[in-house]
């Protein structure tokens, strides 16, 4: 069977360390004088990562290995999310859904939540958008709560790419991206004892 794109992120050895980075593209100049600032941010954000495996013997790593180089270097995607951050630390109850087409920006309107909820997101959690090739990752920056019909505008990082259709899903739980290995080689250890030894970096892919 032939390879597709994304792939699922393998779970038989789970990870034992990973580092993520949300990059916002931005400058600054500053006067040799005064040291007076002017910023500019532009519209680019978004996602790195480096995972770090734990040590495996050769069944486990050959696993492993095979799935890296399916990625053809920096050409295949898979999904991936902060596995930590799986489960929301609000409540997260009901069915939401996106709130109106032709949103953009960095806040989301949904509805379909459970009505009246404190705290329904908090800070820190995480929803997707889309699915498989169009999954996107995208992190609540305050607390949010439910109103008497079910609706919560969201602040969300990074900014929306592309509007989300009306009426779409909102994923609030085992929320995932999709992403690139940041390289074209993949590379592994080996000690002598056999144990095999991986780290590698991701960044967020974006069309």
């Amino acid at each position: 069977m032939a390879i597709s794109f994304p792939r699922t992120f393998p779970t038989h050895t789970g990870i034992k360390a990973i580092n993520l980075r949300a990059v916002n593209q931005s400058a600054i100049s500053a006067s040799p004088f005064t040291f007076k600032q002017q910023v500019h941010k532009h519209t680019g954000e978004r996602w790195e990562a480096e995972v770090t495996l734990p040590p495996m013997k050769r069944t486990d790593a050959e696993q492993w290995i095979a799935w890296l180089m399916s990625m053809g270097g920096l050409s295949g995607t898979f999904l991936m999310g902060d596995p930590l951050g799986a489960t929301a630390r609000g409540a997260a109850s009901g069915t939401p859904v996106v709130d109106g087409g032709s949103q953009t920006g960095s806040t989301l309107t949904i509805d379909g939540a459970a009505a009246s909820v404190t705290g329904w997101l908090k800070a820190g959690d995480y929803i997707q958008l889309g699915g498989g090739s169009s999954a996107t990752l995208h992190k609540v920056l305050q607390d949010a709560d439910s109103d008497a019909s079910g609706g919560v505008t969201l602040d969300i990082w990074p900014s929306l790419r592309s509007s989300p259709t009306d009426g779409s899903t909102v994923v609030v739980s085992g929320a995932e991206g999709r992403w690139r290995l940041n390289a074209a080689a993949v590379d592994w250890s080996i000690d002598n004892a056999a144990v095999f030894g991986m780290t590698f970096g991701a960044i967020e892919a974006i069309t």
